[in-house]
């Protein structure tokens, strides 16, 4: 039997969930036609979207392999990572903090979590959930919020970060998903702005997209501690859409004296062209 695309609205715009028709238990969320989300029921380690497959490299090297972790995500969508992170970490502690309680409803009710996964979803602001979590509690922290397609800009500032850090564990890693497009002003801001809480950085990245000749997503990672540069390397050159990995000197350069981004002065992420849709 035929599945049909599931259709409703949520307080962040129109929410679809569409079917894969390669993968009989998997869907695909979108906002307002954005893609956001792609989940497969039968297999939550699968990860289809390139920014979700690099978010899923640093989860792999937070820790040895399967030990269970303290994760917080902010931003939600159809909890693809929340979920990747209890299929491949058993016995992970996790907490949601996702905005759009009908949103959060219509996952849970279509896209029905494991009753045994431990995640706690809240549905408030990021920045609140954020404030709420203990010092020192969390092992990973990733961010993935959009909303109408955009980061919204209070998620952008140092003192956001400086939050996060006070989160994170030591030796602990925050990851986000940025995007971005010609001239690349926000991306440099942003690392900017975490290079001036995060004394580790690197970013992973189309290198169309480093050149600056398209828009699209990179992912930031940070620590406090060396990061697993050489694995993290070796995993995104290795899949099906090949990133490139840039930290130290030429993560530096490519900031090109960009300034580090504060509450007052915080704007959300540009808009996406149409064509990056279609």
């Amino acid at each position: 039997m035929a599945r049909e695309t599931v259709v409703e609205r949520v307080d962040g715009g129109l929410a679809e969930l569409m079917p894969d028709r390669d993968r009989p238990r998997a869907w695909t969320l979108l906002i307002d036609g954005a893609p956001q989300s792609h989940v497969d029921l039968d297999d939550p380690a699968y990860l289809s979207f390139e920014y979700q497959r690099r978010l899923g490299h640093v989860i792999d090297l937070v820790a040895p392999p399967g030990r269970p972790v303290h994760a917080v995500h902010l931003g939600g969508g159809a909890l693809t990572l929340a979920r990747y992170v209890a299929a491949t970490r058993p016995r992970s502690t996790q907490q949601v903090a996702e905005r759009d309680a009908a949103l959060v409803q219509l996952v849970r009710r279509e896209l029905p979590l494991d009753p045994n996964a431990r995640i706690r979803v809240r549905s408030v602001d990021a920045r609140e959930g954020l404030a709420k979590v203990p010092d020192g509690w969390a092992d990973l922290v990733v961010a993935d919020v959009f909303s109408g397609a955009r980061t919204p800009a209070h998620l952008t500032s140092g003192e956001f970060l400086t939050d996060v850090r006070r989160v994170v564990k030591a030796g602990g890693l925050y990851a986000a998903n940025l995007a971005d497009g010609p001239p690349l002003a926000h991306l440099r801001g942003q690392i900017a702005t975490a290079a001036g809480v995060f004394p580790e950085l690197a970013l992973v990245a189309d290198p169309t997209v480093l050149r600056g000749k398209r828009f699209g997503n990179a992912v930031l990672v940070a620590s406090d501690l060396p990061l697993p540069i050489a694995e993290l390397t070796r995993r995104a050159a290795s899949d099906p859409h090949p990133a490139r990995v840039e930290h130290g000197r030429s993560l530096t350069d490519f900031t090109g004296g960009a300034t580090p981004v504060t509450d007052a002065a915080a704007v959300a992420s540009p808009a996406p062209p149409p064509s990056v849709f279609k």
